[in-house]
């Protein structure tokens, strides 16, 4: 089972976007993919989504026209020589639509589906993962296996917002998904990120201001509260910059770089100092 959990969940990058169905997970090499009449397919009544856009269905459908399904769905026995959708109703909407007649398939009894199930919430526990690799989890226990996010959460002893929370990184923008895979940027900077949904430009902007100007959460958050207030991001930043030309002409007075951190309320000037020596000869400058 761990070679299992090593395989579906590593750390590549490539991992991070849970897509409908995941064949590194779900397929061992040796298995067969059968094809099944459509008739003999249903949803999983307890299937957590329940809207599927249409623009993208049409557009699914015209490509399974075209090249077939690609993906295998992902089913397990039902009553009456039935076969329940594990993974992979969007697909089997589309084909549907597309009047396919037989679907690719790989039947799981539902004792494989519990161990997989335990693979991957074992493998949300672990204390090395990062929020991103957590994330990825429980998107796949959500679409995958048809959990509830209140579900996940008292299966992993934690609070439904914190899954939420966690969850909601997988809608940051790929650039702040690899920038906080890679530590450059926190999990508070890529909340403040997520909190400009919809404007992906000012998020872009916000990610380039966290990674050249080493802003803190408190200045991303100062950024995003001005920005929605209709603020301009020039204004903004030249607000929240750590240097200007105050500080500028106050290093070359003390002979030492000089920024500004904001806070709350105001702020506070910072002098730095290479060592002892050095801050004594600054105090004796302001002497």
């Amino acid at each position: 089972m761990a070679k299992t959990v090593s395989k579906g969940l590593g750390r590549g990058f490539d991992t991070l976007i849970p897509q409908d169905f995941d064949s590194d997970i779900l397929l061992d090499t040796n298995e067969r993919i059968q094809k099944i009449a459509i008739e003999k397919i249903a949803p999983n009544q307890d299937q957590p989504r329940k809207h599927f856009d249409q623009q993208a269905l049409d557009e699914l459908a015209q490509s399974i026209q075209r090249y077939g399904v690609l993906q295998p769905l992902v089913v397990s026995k039902g009553a009456d020589d039935t076969y329940i959708i594990i993974a992979g109703e969007r697909r089997w909407r589309a084909a549907k639509q597309a009047e396919l007649t037989q679907l690719p398939v790989i039947v799981r009894s539902a004792k494989e589906l519990e161990q997989l199930e335990i693979a991957i919430i074992e493998n949300v526990q672990r204390v090395d993962l990062s929020p991103l690799e957590q994330a990825v989890s429980i998107g796949r226990l959500h679409e995958q296996f048809s959990m509830s996010y209140g579900d996940i959460a008292k299966r992993l002893g934690k609070a439904p917002t914190t899954v939420n929370n966690i969850v909601r990184l997988l809608q940051l923008p790929d650039t702040a998904k690899e920038a906080l895979r890679a530590g450059k940027i926190t999990e508070g900077h890529a909340r403040a990120i997520l909190a400009l949904k919809g404007d992906e430009a000012l998020q872009a902007e916000l990610l380039s201001n966290i990674q050249k100007f080493g802003w803190s959460v408190r200045q991303a958050e100062q950024f995003v509260n001005s920005a929605k207030k209709g603020g301009q991001t020039r204004t903004i930043k030249k607000h929240m910059a750590t240097k200007t030309e105050n500080t500028e002409l106050l290093s070359k007075k003390l002979g030492s770089p000089v920024t500004i951190k904001r806070t709350a309320k105001g702020g506070k000037l910072e002098i730095h100092f290479t060592d002892d020596q050095d801050l004594q000869r600054i105090i004796d400058g302001l002497a």
